[in-house]
C-alpha cells in the first residue's frame, strides 16, 4: 500500500544525496571551490544592506562606491587626477567626475590645480574625507576581526598573499583588455 509520507521523505533524501553529490563533485576542483566561495563572499560583502549597516555603525552616510574612492585616493597618497582614479577604479573618467562633485559636496573631497598641468585638476581626499573614511575601515576590521574569531594568522596571511595575487592578475588582465579597445591604462 503507497504511503505519501513514505515516499516524499524517500524523494528528499534522494534530492539532498543528489545535490550533496553534485556539490563534491563541483568542489573537487579547487578552482571550482574557490570561484565560487569568492563569488559568495563577493555578494555577501556587496549587499546594500551590510554596507547601509556598517555605515550606520560607523555614524556616517556614504554610498558604497563613494568608499572605493575615497580608499583609492587614500591609498594614492590622498591626492589623485581624475583619470588616474578611474584607471585605479577601472571605471570610465566621466563616472569619477560625477562621484567627485557629490563627494566634494558633502565636503569629502576637494578638487585642486594641477601644478603640472593647467589644463588637468587633481581630486584630495579632505580631513572629513579622511575621517569617514577610518571609521568606515574600522567598524568593517571590527566585523571582519569577529567573524575571523578562531582562525589561525597563518591561515589568514596566507589568504591574503593569494587574494592579493588574485586582485593583481583581474588588475593586469583588464588593463590589457584596456589597451586592446585602444582606451589606454
Amino acid at each position: 500500500m503507497p504511503d505519501p509520507a513514505r515516499d516524499q521523505a524517500n524523494g528528499q533524501a534522494r534530492d539532498q544525496a543528489r545535490d550533496q553529490s553534485r556539490d563534491q563533485a563541483r568542489d573537487q576542483d579547487p578552482t571550482a571551490a574557490l570561484q565560487r566561495v569568492l563569488a559568495t563572499l563577493a555578494y555577501l560583502l556587496t549587499r546594500s544592506r551590510a554596507h547601509e549597516r556598517q555605515a550606520a555603525q560607523a555614524g556616517v552616510t556614504v554610498a558604497r562606491s563613494d568608499l572605493w574612492l575615497l580608499m583609492a585616493l587614500e591609498d594614492g597618497g590622498g591626492v589623485s587626477r581624475v583619470g588616474d582614479l578611474a584607471a585605479l577604479l577601472m571605471v570610465e573618467p566621466p563616472h569619477v567626475t560625477r562621484q567627485i562633485g557629490q563627494l566634494e559636496s558633502q565636503d569629502l573631497v576637494e578638487r585642486t590645480a594641477d601644478t603640472l598641468d593647467r589644463r588637468a585638476r587633481k581630486v584630495a581626499i579632505t580631513p572629513h574625507g579622511r575621517a569617514v573614511l577610518r571609521s568606515l575601515q574600522q567598524t568593517g576590521q571590527a566585523t571582519l576581526h569577529d567573524a575571523l574569531a578562531g582562525f589561525d594568522d597563518a591561515d589568514i596571511a596566507t589568504t591574503v598573499a593569494v587574494l592579493n595575487r588574485l586582485v593583481a592578475q583581474a588588475r593586469r588582465k583588464h588593463t590589457q583588455e584596456d589597451r586592446q579597445r585602444g582606451r589606454g591604462a
